[in-house]
């Protein structure tokens, strides 16, 4: 079994878990195939594309992480339409490589491991390094190459959600 999958073996167990002791999870839960909560993930990303758009000239740090989440809600709506609900980031990514593992979203791996790496200038490293840092702007190029992961990446999920 594969490290993604086994990752989310483990995101199911906890929030099995967490729901028997508290009625809320922090997990991974199967739901029913929702194209409804799938378009409103897409929505959702939509908004944080646009919120990036308005901030790009003299908030472009603010946009890391609007950049970030519209990747995050794209994902979240591609659970949503396989029947899944995540409410931990890592669960998200590892059911993601999951399902591209087993060739039901025609996602790249290698952009998900842009997301999330943890070498290297992830857009997760670089969400928590506008967030939590001093810098007031971030590089164009660098601005420009995430912008154009998160668009590529909302495209997908609108397929798979629409489909």
């Amino acid at each position: 079994m594969s490290h993604a999958k086994n990752k989310v073996e483990w995101c199911l167990g906890k929030a099995r878990k967490e729901l028997a002791q508290t009625g809320r999870h922090r997990g991974l839960v199967e739901t029913r195939p929702s194209k409804e909560a799938a378009l409103g993930h897409i929505r959702k990303a939509e908004h944080y594309i646009e919120a990036t758009l308005l901030l790009e000239d003299r908030f472009s740090d603010i946009g890391a992480s609007t950049i970030f989440y519209s990747m995050y809600h794209s994902m979240l709506a591609m659970l949503a339409k396989f029947g899944y609900e995540s409410r931990n980031q890592e669960c998200t990514f590892a059911l993601v490589q999951a399902l591209i593992e087993d060739g039901k979203i025609a996602l790249q791996a290698s952009d998900i491991g842009k997301i999330a790496s943890l070498a290297g200038d992830s857009v997760i490293e670089l969400r928590e390094r506008y967030q939590y840092g001093v810098e007031l702007s971030m590089a164009k190029e660098v601005y420009n190459q995430n912008l154009g992961l998160a668009r590529r990446i909302l495209g997908q999920a609108k397929e798979i959600a629409e489909g």
